[in-house]
């Protein structure tokens, strides 16, 4: 197969995942967040107006802890959905990620590489990170990790972990040996903190302590509960009469660990948790806090209000802020840290899980 060939097969996979997470069943349950409870403060003591959201990331503050989780980029038909939603990260204080910067570092083509410079060119002062899967270090190196921080002026970049994905994508690269020697490599040499995500599957505190052996500076927990792209690579190669993939695809569209369960392991043993994978509201942003982790993150809600425009990213932003901060104010807690100290309970299959773990 061609370079070229190679180049035109990942943009257009970019392009296949968004249509495919918009139009077909690609959801899962059971983040663990329902088995979540926080207690309620019938005296909170507290004026809604002063309650204070920000919160501390890699020592820039954000507006509430909140994160765009990467999501898209690399076909020219992803700019206009890059664009709203840096925008509104910009305009409301939040961080937001790019999806997988794979294609622009691989296709010279200023229409790819533009879905991505988009981002800063809208939001000058924004939290951004870049993207660049764990599979592809042994390629780039430090150097093409380097690249893909330039190309947005990058205040962090995630490594993302999607091998579940790779093994049910019939072009996927399945070769993870190496990986965490790799992440460790760019981990200590690249100029701006690392944050190792998952894609849907989870990260197990075992795995979460090798990370943060390895100089991870956050875990984005990305646990089941949300997109399964298993599911999404299921649906493309049912397109593409391939059997095998779709049956695999299929199979493993339930797998990994509930979010719920995923953060608190991972905030046993690291300080700084982004909990994402199936979020869908400012109260499991507050739940996800309560167990540890320092911010939220969600995808598949902001893909809708990214197609209408800026102001509809906007206001599903300030929803989210209006669920944390009822959250924090029933929970008498006046800021993201004392969330963090928040009673709580964990009931039924949650629970059990943990207690088996």
């Amino acid at each position: 197969m061609s370079e070229h060939t190679d180049e035109n097969q990942t943009v257009d996979r970019k392009d296949d995942h968004i249509r495919i997470v918009e139009e077909e069943d690609v959801e899962t349950g059971g983040t663990g967040f329902q088995d979540v409870r926080l207690i309620h403060e019938a005296l909170p003591e507290l004026d809604y107006a002063d309650i204070d959201t920000s919160v501390d990331v890699f020592g820039r503050e954000l507006a509430a802890p909140i994160v765009i989780e990467s999501m898209t980029g690399g076909h020219p038909n992803t700019t206009k959905l890059n664009r709203a939603l840096a925008a509104a990260a910009e305009e409301t204080g939040i961080a937001m990620g790019v999806g997988s910067q794979r294609a622009a570092l691989d296709d010279p083509d200023e229409g790819v590489a533009e879905s991505y410079t988009v981002t800063r060119e809208v939001a000058p002062n924004a939290f951004l990170y870049g993207n660049i899967g764990a599979a592809q270090l042994a390629e780039y190196g430090v150097g093409g990790v380097e690249r893909a921080v330039e190309m947005i002026d990058a205040d962090a970049m995630a490594i993302h972990l999607n091998f579940l994905q790779e093994a049910a994508q019939p072009e996927g690269d399945v070769d993870a040996r190496s990986c965490l020697s790799a992440i460790e490599t760019v981990a200590d040499e690249l100029s701006v903190p690392v944050i190792v995500k998952e894609t849907g599957n989870g990260i197990s505190r075992e795995t979460a302590t090798r990370l943060a052996d390895a100089g991870v500076d956050c875990i984005d927990v990305a646990g089941k509960g949300g997109t399964t792209w298993s599911g999404v690579e299921a649906h493309r190669a049912a397109a593409a009469n391939d059997r095998r993939h779709e049956k695999v695809g299929t199979r493993f569209r339930n797998w990994g660990l509930p979010t719920a369960v995923s953060t608190l392991e991972a905030s046993e043993v690291h300080d700084c948790v982004f909990a994402s994978g199936g979020v869908r509201s400012g109260l499991d942003i507050a739940k996800a806090v309560a167990l540890g982790a320092r911010a939220g993150g969600l995808a598949k809600p902001f893909l809708t209000p990214a197609g209408q425009g800026t102001d509809a990213v906007v206001e599903l932003v300030e929803d989210l802020v209006a669920e944390l901060k009822t959250a924090m104010f029933v929970t008498g807690s006046g800021t993201i840290a004392a969330l963090r100290d928040a009673d709580h309970v964990v009931l039924g299959q949650t629970q059990t899980f943990l207690d088996q773990r």
